[in-house]
């Protein structure tokens, strides 16, 4: 159950951050919308690929890759927001989420190690 309030929350989060790049090209910023574009949507990507893993061990993997994603795509929303292309509202939001779900695939990554050492 945990993993599929994952899986619709990161699909949420792609929706928003494919309409932010769109918002963004929209006003000619190219550099940093491809880079959210591509951490953003991948955020999702890997933890939908992590339901059909080769084990434990890959299924951790995607995982992690996700939170390291979900990182970059953090510090790119920081950045968008200091370099005025961000308000403070979309950012706050989008942050928040974002964030929400680093919690989440931290809790997820200890769970599935633990339950992996057993």
């Amino acid at each position: 159950m945990k993993e599929n309030k994952l899986a619709e929350l990161s699909m949420d989060f792609s929706v928003r951050i494919i309409n932010l790049v769109k918002d963004l090209k929209a006003r000619h910023e190219s550099v940093i919308s491809n880079q959210i574009g591509r951490s953003g949507t991948s955020i999702g990507a890997n933890i939908f690929e992590a339901n059909y893993a080769q084990g434990k061990k890959d299924f951790i993997s995607k995982l992690e890759i996700a939170l390291k994603e979900a990182s970059e795509t953090g510090y790119w929303l920081e950045l968008l927001h200091r370099t005025g292309y961000l308000n403070e509202s979309s950012y706050k939001s989008l942050s928040d989420q974002c964030t929400t779900i680093r919690v989440m695939l931290v809790a997820s990554c200890r769970t599935a190690k633990q339950n992996n050492d057993q």
